[in-house]
């Protein structure tokens, strides 16, 4: 497995094992009415997966974050984070091109060169000071503008909340990242762990928000998805929902269903 020794290799074995027990071990409450939304017809499933990825969380990651958080200083913190956003350029300024959309281009080259040489190597964002503000493109959005419809929601393991073209575009989207590139493939495996957990940390003050506000996790995880993945597409400018008819189905094209996808305001650059 890729030049590593058998014991090495056992590792992800034993983990896969473990990871089995857990899903089988997290059972999951299933309303009646679930599969019923037209956007979730998996949701049997997917509450299956979420209520598995939900105790990962609370038994590994949340606590590795709680510790990360609580043993690394701020300062250091928020370098590793801006260091790691910084290899999110690269992902940022290919899908750019591929959606033609050159200010974009430029703006996310701009910030990986300035960030990676004054920023010493995206430690400071030195790039949002002089007027380059951060934004957010990956493949998921690029098949959105090329009309590609978001297809059902699903739950990928330990990764969360998508739908089948996002699921599809973190395929390509891998290989634009610095992190696959890493030898020995131990050192990147370390490298991919340092970031989930500091992603994680970045998210411990929504979890508390997510705990207090929300009757229905699941439900309330899919809708904010389904509106920060729309945002995102239209760049802060979405168009007006479409109107249900009487058997509650929305009308093609809604939020990338399956018909054309508008383009965005900012697309026009």
């Amino acid at each position: 497995m890729n030049g590593l020794p058998d014991r090495a290799a056992s590792g992800p074995a034993r983990a896969a094992a473990a990871a089995g027990a857990l899903m089988l071990a997290a059972c999951a409450t299933v309303p009646p009415d679930a599969g019923k939304n037209p956007r979730d017809p998996y949701e049997r499933v997917n509450r299956q997966v979420y209520a598995f990825n939900d105790k990962l969380d609370r038994y590994l990651l949340k606590p590795l974050a709680q510790g990360y958080e609580f043993i690394v200083p701020r300062a250091f913190r928020t370098c590793i984070n801006s260091g790691f956003a910084n290899m999110g350029e690269i992902r940022n300024a290919i899908n750019d091109i591929l959606q033609a959309k050159p200010a974009g281009a430029a703006t996310d080259t701009g910030r990986l060169v300035i960030n990676s040489t004054l920023g010493v190597a995206g430690c400071f964002d030195i790039a949002t000071r002089m007027g380059l503000e951060a934004r957010h493109e990956d493949f998921g959005l690029t098949l959105a503008r090329w009309g590609v419809g978001t297809g059902p929601y699903i739950v990928l393991p330990v990764l969360g909340p998508s739908d089948l073209r996002d699921g599809v575009g973190l395929v390509p989207d891998s290989f634009a990242n610095p992190i696959s590139y890493i030898l020995p493939v131990s050192a990147r495996y370390t490298v991919y762990g340092v970031y989930l957990v500091d992603f994680r940390a970045e998210l411990l003050d929504a979890t508390k928000l997510l705990e207090q506000a929300a009757l229905d996790p699941y439900q309330f995880t899919r809708d904010a998805y389904f509106q920060r993945r729309t945002s995102l597409q239209y760049e802060g400018n979405p168009p007006p929902a479409p109107m249900e008819d009487e058997s509650g189905e929305s009308g093609p094209g809604a939020n990338g269903a399956k018909g054309g996808v508008q383009p965005a305001p900012g697309d026009q650059r």
